[in-house]
């Protein structure tokens, strides 16, 4: 069902708008997910998520890849770049290795961050062309 990336992707973003997608423990997708609601992740992902909802990484979820999403609230792992809109929440339980572009950024104690981070005040949508360049925008 998310091996068939572009099948799938099309399919997925016009569906499902508003909805919630559940990727669960014991679960492994490799595939790029791309989706118009929110998303939770508590298995393993190897691929990208490019969602306009919220993503949420579950204690025991893993995401290898380039993230994009309005919100995040990450407590599992992600070892990749990601970009969000709004809010960006680390957990005390999460590990996350790469560069980050954020509105807000809120890291409880113990959480696990390597890379580097940019306070953009992003207001462009999550949802974006995989051509176009990540540099933050400035007012």
């Amino acid at each position: 069902m998310f091996n068939a990336k572009g099948n799938t992707s099309s399919r997925t973003a016009a569906a499902d708008g508003g909805s919630v997608n559940i990727i669960g423990s014991g679960t492994s997708i490799d595939g790029d997910i791309v989706s118009g609601g929110d998303i939770r992740i508590d298995g393993n992902l190897k691929g990208s998520v490019n969602t306009r909802g919220k993503l949420v990484v579950g204690p025991t979820g893993v995401i290898e890849g380039e993230v994009h999403c309005q919100n995040a609230d990450i407590s599992g792992t992600v070892k990749g770049n990601v970009n969000v809109a709004e809010l960006l929440t680390l957990k005390a339980t999460s590990k996350l290795s790469g560069d980050l572009v954020t509105g807000k950024l809120a890291i409880e104690p113990g959480a696990d961050f390597s890379g580097s981070c940019t306070m953009a005040g992003v207001t462009r949508p999550a949802l974006h062309d995989s051509t176009a360049t990540t540099e933050p925008q400035t007012a």
